[in-house]
């Protein structure tokens, strides 16, 4: 993809950043940099290769699924200024 400057122009206008005129040139270079780069990384062949969540073969340490708290619910509302049906009930703030 090949970008002028009017292109880094209006995308600084989109993006509502001021940039000035000898800045713009400096982003069109990274920008047709990084563009390059993206080329190079679709022109390798990629067939048969399966995705990966992570770089490396690395697996999450996994807990098991257990509650470890206890039941506080009804302790929690007794202190409530108000509960109805074992919900909390709060004043309206919207009108």
């Amino acid at each position: 993809m090949t970008l002028t400057l009017d292109d880094v122009k209006r995308i600084a206008h989109l993006a509502r950043i001021e940039i000035e005129p000898h800045e713009a040139e400096q982003v069109l270079a990274q920008l047709t940099g990084i563009f390059r780069l993206i080329e190079e990384m679709q022109a390798v062949g990629t067939d048969g290769v399966e995705p990966m969540a992570h770089a490396q073969d690395v697996m999450l340490r996994l807990r098991d699924d257990a509650v470890t708290a206890a039941d506080q619910r009804a302790l929690f509302q007794s202190i409530a200024p108000q509960v109805e049906s074992g919900l909390y009930l709060v004043p309206k703030v919207i009108e």
